[in-house]
């Protein structure tokens, strides 16, 4: 048995299907435990991430996993206000693409669609829509999230829900959010979303394809960073 097992591994080794095997391991341990690139499906976080972006993941942001776990083997930072992170859905195991609203003992609120933190409202300013977004019956803000400027859209014509009474946000816990704020399943829906199910934080658009005009590419939106 050990003279065929050699033989065995020897032809392994000069076919190159060892190499081509360790290789596609490399590739698949560094997606998953320190940096990745999504294809964005949905519009919960139009028009800061457009639907065909695909975004720069770094998954060593906050702490180092053994790859392919969720298993946190070192810990030197936490997702804070504004950061944009990938997760994974409490309410179905999705992976999900959202904005940190909130941080551990926070008290957050919202009325009339717009956020309170800590008893502050936060500062909105309107502008325009991106050259890309259809703005039909839609309305468009830059939301100033103690200091992250970012746009956010509103829907006034879709059921949605714009009100709630503040909550503090438990220890080890976030309130995520996404920007387009009336068409995004998030905390307001599935509640808070622990510490242990955060995957990376977003920091840029790698490149993007525009699905409603043949995929083609949106230049414009090529290596540009998120904020």
């Amino acid at each position: 048995m050990k003279i065929q097992g050699s033989v065995i591994w020897s032809r392994l080794l000069k076919s190159g299907l060892f190499s081509l095997l360790l290789m596609i391991l490399v590739v698949f341990s560094f997606r998953s435990a320190i940096a990745d690139w999504n294809d964005v499906p949905t519009g919960s976080m139009r028009p800061t991430i457009m639907i065909g972006d695909r975004i720069f993941v770094n998954k060593l942001a906050y702490d180092l996993k053994i790859p392919f776990t969720e298993i946190a083997v070192a810990r030197w930072d936490d997702p804070a206000r504004g950061d944009i992170i990938t997760c994974w859905s409490p309410k179905n195991g999705d992976r999900l693409v959202k904005r940190v609203v909130a941080i551990p003992g926070d008290t957050v609120a919202m009325k009339g669609g717009r956020l309170f933190l800590n008893g502050k409202v936060m500062d909105y300013e309107p502008t325009q829509a991106v050259a890309s977004e259809s703005v039909v019956g839609r309305v468009f803000h830059v939301e100033n999230l103690e200091g992250v400027r970012h746009m956010v859209a509103h829907d006034p014509a879709k059921k949605a829900l714009r009100d709630f009474a503040p909550i503090v946000v438990e220890k080890g816990k976030y309130f995520l959010m996404g920007d387009n704020r009336d068409n995004s399943a998030d905390s307001r829906y599935f509640g808070f979303l622990d510490r242990s199910a955060v995957c990376g934080k977003v920091s840029s658009v790698v490149f993007s394809l525009d699905h409603d005009n043949h995929y083609l590419p949106r230049k414009d939106r090529f290596f540009t960073a998120l904020n």
